[in-house]
């Protein structure tokens, strides 16, 4: 499905952010991308939409070389692969269907797009996922007046109704609370699964990451220094991947933390 060989991104200061990564992730596959913050996570999924420029490289989705593709090319392309932001990226103003049409932008010609006229099966297609993401009551409310869990999922639907081959995620719950995080996380795995899809997860949480990816992918200074299943993460590799550290006591705060977060809503 999605195959990188020798990726390299060095930047115009001669710093290599990815230092000849080689990647396959097969259809169907959850996989998450951990790692320190400057290790290469962000730059590597931009690299695969091209937001970034790689420096050097192949990116292969399915039978399509995307690297060295320009114009209408790169946009039939950029179609195939839904992605999802740390920030959201919606509009505003727009109400969540609005927000979840501008997916099928890709699809629709300049007028149709000015307008904000889509065809009846792109409507229908919006419907229905929202009722998916659990939004179907809030068809009509501006993106403003969301909370941070239900923008994610307005981007999880716009995202899918780009009916793409790979899904992108970035930082997906990183301004959510713990339980949301994992309603966030488990949406993204259960649809993956029902549609089919090739996952690539930019993600902090090693914890939330091993509940919910099917593999581990742990990227150093731009190298990949950990490639396996979420169990086998260990002491040892998280010290490879982080830097030393008393993981078995972090691990144990986390847990605690969680409790904790969970015990205070509940008597509010």
């Amino acid at each position: 499905m999605l195959r990188l060989e020798n990726l390299v991104k060095q930047y115009a200061t001669g710093d290599k952010a990815l230092r000849g990564v080689d990647l396959v992730v097969p259809e169907g596959q959850v996989m998450a991308l951990i790692g320190p913050s400057g290790a290469g996570k962000s730059t590597l999924i931009r690299c695969v939409n091209r937001l970034i420029e790689p420096t050097s490289g192949n990116i292969w989705l399915k039978q399509t070389q995307i690297t060295g593709l320009r114009g209408g090319a790169l946009r039939a392309v950029r179609r195939r692969i839904g992605m999802i932001f740390q920030e959201y990226a919606l509009v505003e103003r727009l109400t969540v269907m609005e927000n979840v049409l501008s997916g099928r932008l890709g699809y629709v010609n300049f007028w149709q797009s000015w307008f904000r006229r889509f065809p009846q099966s792109d409507v229908a297609a919006a419907f229905h996922l929202l009722e998916r993401v659990g939004l179907s009551e809030f068809v009509d409310k501006r993106a403003d007046a969301l909370s941070g869990g239900q923008r994610q999922r307005v981007g999880i639907a716009r995202a899918l109704i780009q009916h793409p081959d790979l899904l992108l995620v970035d930082e997906p719950t990183a301004s959510l609370d713990p339980k949301t995080s994992r309603q966030i996380m488990r949406l993204i795995t259960e649809l993956a699964r029902e549609r089919g899809l090739a996952v690539v997860i930019n993600i902090h949480d090693v914890p939330l990451a091993q509940m919910f990816a099917q593999r581990i992918v742990g990227l150093r200074a731009g190298e990949i220094v950990y490639d396996g299943p979420p169990d086998g993460l260990t002491n040892q590799q998280l010290t490879t991947i982080y830097g030393e550290e008393d993981w078995n006591q972090e691990r144990s705060s986390d847990s605690e933390a969680a409790e904790l977060t969970l015990e205070a809503r509940a008597t509010v």
